[in-house]
C-alpha cells in the first residue's frame, strides 16, 4: 500500500511540474518579435523613452546667463534678425 501512495505522488509531482514549464512567448515570431492583437507579429519596441533634459538655447537662467549652446552668456541682443550674445 505504502509503495502504491509513494508511486502515486511521484506521478502528481512530475504532472505538477510539467505544468509548470511556462510557455514560450514568442509564439512563433522569433527573437525581438511577439503576436500581436489581430495575430501577426509585431516588434518589441519600449513604450515611452525618457531622455534628460539639457539646457535650452536662448534661455536665462538666474545665476549664469543665457546659453548660447556652447557657454552661459551674460547679456544678449538683437543683431541682423538673430540673437547675438556677449
Amino acid at each position: 500500500m505504502k509503495k502504491i501512495f509513494v508511486i502515486a505522488i511521484s506521478a502528481i509531482a512530475a504532472a505538477s511540474s510539467l505544468a509548470a514549464i511556462p510557455a514560450e512567448a514568442r509564439q512563433g515570431c522569433g527573437a525581438g518579435f511577439h503576436r500581436g492583437l489581430q495575430g501577426f507579429c509585431r516588434p518589441n519596441r519600449p513604450a515611452v523613452v525618457v531622455r534628460p533634459a539639457g539646457p535650452r538655447v536662448g534661455i536665462y537662467y538666474n545665476g549664469r546667463g543665457y546659453w548660447d549652446g556652447r557657454y552661459y552668456r551674460a547679456q544678449r541682443y538683437w543683431h541682423r534678425g538673430g540673437w547675438a550674445y556677449r
